[in-house]
């Protein structure tokens, strides 16, 4: 039997539409780390590449996000929208456990063609070769009209 999902009908739909999100981890000496990630939702999985956009290190397996996950796999996502009339602002916090996602993994295959779709960016990166974050969700709170348009 398939558990229902963390997620209300609106909540995936902004969450699925939305181009970043912030990524929060934590570092072993227990300070938090934000940083923003391009990612689709599967489910209630959130995937996000390790891409080529520019990096202080070459192996992306070295990242800061990916070593924290080493030591604390709680990880958390906001997904806000802002507008300068208050009235439309809105958020969604999503907390799961996440894991680094190898190539060669039948998830890792599938993801790919819905990440080159959302970012063309991706249409000429090698992200079928480079490990991506796989983040098991358990936890959704919203803020706001989800629904607005932006």
């Amino acid at each position: 039997m398939t558990s229902p999902s963390i997620l209300s009908a609106e909540e995936r739909a902004f969450v699925a539409a939305a181009r970043t999100a912030i990524l929060a981890t934590t570092a072993p000496s227990g300070r938090p780390r934000l940083v923003p990630i391009c990612f689709v939702i599967e489910g209630d999985v959130v995937l996000s590449p390790l891409d080529e956009k520019p990096k202080r290190v070459v192996d992306p397996r070295t990242l800061a996000r990916v070593r924290d996950l080493r030591t604390q796999r709680r990880v958390a996502l906001l997904v806000h929208r802002w507008d300068e009339d208050w009235s439309r602002l809105a958020w969604l916090r999503l907390r799961g456990t996440a894991r680094l996602l190898e190539p060669g993994e039948p998830e890792h295959a599938a993801v790919i063609v819905p990440l080159r779709a959302k970012y063309p960016q991706y249409v000429s990166q090698a992200i079928d070769v480079r490990p991506m974050l796989r983040i098991e969700l358990d936890r959704a709170t919203s803020w706001g009209d989800l629904g607005e348009e932006p």
